[in-house]
């Protein structure tokens, strides 16, 4: 039956919500960034934001305890998902602006084509081919100015951009059991079980000084626990229930999009020719490796 069109104009209202919010937090990361080193900013903006999606889960009456069987697979998925994808993420932003970090990092959908054939044996088609050929090209028009040696930096926060969109794509294909656990606790446990070491290992190893925190970057950091990791989960879950998947999950390639504008409004980073070519060129690539199969009619 086809969704109602209150019900389908809901669920885009929530996707669009979703969107920007995920969107400006990848200026967002950069002001606290400046003032906290990655890890332990993340770490502490993500034990924040399961605190409030922790009551969430409260208010909604739904259970955080977790079945015995669902434990490993919840650390594992924890680690990919949340651990790897936002610490990684968050170090890379170090190195690279907005505009090279999201593009790299949002080209998930595309591993996930790529590893699904040596994984589950998912014939590579003509479309994930052309996919992987379109991401291909937007990063390299991405970098193309650029010298080949452009420096350790740049290639520490190119390989983890990477790593966390490729360990993203790993886990969601590993991870394709339904859990018996709640939308909400499964995303609670997700970023607890990630964020909590994320912060003591920053604390130690990087040695932030707590008091570096200016205005701006405390702004940023409620923000990044408050919207990204809370707010935005709810109206992502809202979406879900008046939309496709697929159709959500396309919508998400506004993420980057937003993200890059808004750097570019709030930060300043260029946003000319090269980087329009190479969110074009990307963003078409993952949408197509999202996008349903294309048949011949018979």
């Amino acid at each position: 039956m086809p969704a109602k069109p209150n019900s389908h104009l809901t669920g885009l209202a929530l996707l669009t919500i979703t969107a920007i919010g995920w969107g400006l937090n990848w200026p967002a990361i950069k002001f606290v960034l400046a003032d906290w080193p990655p890890l332990f900013s993340r770490g502490v903006a993500g034990i924040i934001g399961a605190s409030v999606l922790a009551a969430i889960c409260f208010s909604r009456g739904e259970s955080l305890r977790i079945p015995r069987g669902a434990i490993l697979p919840l650390v594992i998925a924890s680690f990919t998902n949340v651990f790897a994808w936002m610490g990684f993420t968050t170090i890379a932003m170090k190195y690279l602006s907005v505009a090279e970090a999201s593009l790299l990092v949002y080209t998930m959908p595309i591993w996930v084509a790529i590893l699904s054939w040596p994984i589950l044996g998912v014939r590579f088609t003509w479309q994930s081919t052309f996919a992987l050929v379109l991401g291909c090209a937007g990063i390299l028009t991405l970098f193309a100015s650029q010298s080949i040696a452009f420096g350790a930096g740049k290639t520490i926060g190119i390989m983890l951009s990477l790593s966390a969109a490729v360990l993203f794509a790993l886990g969601s294909i590993l991870n394709r059991r339904q859990l018996q656990v709640g939308p909400y606790a499964l995303v609670t446990w997700q970023v607890a079980l990630a964020c909590i070491p994320m912060a003591i290992i920053g604390y130690l190893f990087e040695q932030p000084d707590l008091s570096a925190l200016n205005g701006p970057g405390w702004y940023a950091l409620i923000y990044m626990a408050l919207i990204p990791m809370a707010l935005c989960y709810v109206t992502w879950f809202g979406t879900l229930r008046h939309l496709s998947a697929q159709t959500a999950a396309i919508g998400t390639l506004a993420v980057p999009v937003i993200g890059v504008i808004s750097a570019a409004i709030v930060l300043g980073e260029p946003l000319g020719a090269r980087e329009i070519t190479a969110v074009v060129l990307t963003i078409a690539g993952v949408w197509l490796a999202l996008a349903k199969p294309i048949t011949k009619k018979k």
